[in-house]
């Protein structure tokens, strides 16, 4: 009987050190924020036809379960996912709220990621409908969605401010903060990527940092480098990574390899975020 409870209790202590026995595994997500660089944009050898392929080669390197992307024009989109078939993407042309003009797409490997629901608002006083708010420059939006990892829920919204409207910037912000409370009443993980053309001291991110933390501040390991490089005649920071409800941020990096030979992908270096649920 006692070599019997020995081994009883042998067994009971080795299953608790095998892998998913004794303590639920942690589930991470990976994500990137690109700006692509408007594919319509003529920028000689930095045109989008000589950094597609380098852009895909990122892609499949940093291989990210969803990324939100901006200024991509529908070409890029689809040259994208014909290219990555596991990820599908969403999202609408800012123009008429079809195909027209740049998107804030958001992409998810289908292979790890169920879309749930989704939707695109304008940052604007009408934000259901195609227009352009405050004193912005431009016709911007926010792409959203519900998703769902290994039975984790969690929302991520994808967008672009404005780069002349100081207005069009706070107010764009505001109802995007206005919206993930009004569309997340059950309090899942968010996540919120984009080109916000502001610094990270601009007072225009100060509501937004009062509900969401930045990947770049509170990641275990985090870099602090310039993300807008102009095609090498800037290095300031304005694309971001936020997060809420996730138990850490493991990792974050402005992702500056060189990829495809060429010595940018984009005017933009993307950045990349490892989130614990």
């Amino acid at each position: 009987m006692k070599n019997f409870h020995s081994l009883c209790a042998a067994l009971l202590m080795a299953a608790l050190f095998l892998p998913g026995c004794g303590q639920a595994e942690k589930t991470q997500l990976t994500v990137i924020s690109y700006n692509i660089r408007q594919g319509v944009a003529d920028d000689g050898d930095n045109s989008w036809e000589h950094r597609r392929p380098a852009t895909i080669e990122m892609l499949k390197d940093k291989h990210p379960d969803i990324f939100g992307v901006q200024e991509a024009f529908d070409f890029q989109i689809s040259y994208i996912t014909d290219n990555l078939p596991e990820y599908e993407s969403i999202g609408v042309g800012r123009e008429d709220g079809k195909n027209s003009g740049e998107h804030m797409s958001i992409f998810y490997n289908t292979e790890v990621i169920e879309m749930i629901e989704w939707g695109t608002f304008w940052l604007s006083e009408t934000p259901e409908q195609p227009s352009m708010g405050w004193d912005a420059a431009c016709r911007r939006t926010a792409t959203w969605a519900l998703l769902e990892k290994a039975g984790h829920r969690f929302y991520y919204v994808n967008t672009h401010l404005d780069h002349i409207g100081k207005e069009a910037q706070k107010n764009g912000l505001a109802l995007i903060v206005d919206r993930i409370d009004d569309i997340n009443p059950e309090g899942y993980p968010m996540v919120l990527t984009g080109d916000f053309n502001v610094t990270p001291d601009d007072p225009v991110l100060d509501d937004l940092e009062t509900m969401m933390l930045s990947a770049r501040d509170k990641a275990a390991e985090t870099d602090h480098l310039g993300t807008f490089n102009g095609w090498g005649g800037s290095d300031s920071v304005i694309d971001y990574i936020w997060y809420s409800g996730f138990s850490s941020c493991d990792r974050f990096e402005t992702v500056r390899q060189q990829y495809g030979g060429i010595p940018y992908i984009s005017d933009h270096y993307p950045v990349r975020a490892v989130l614990t649920f």
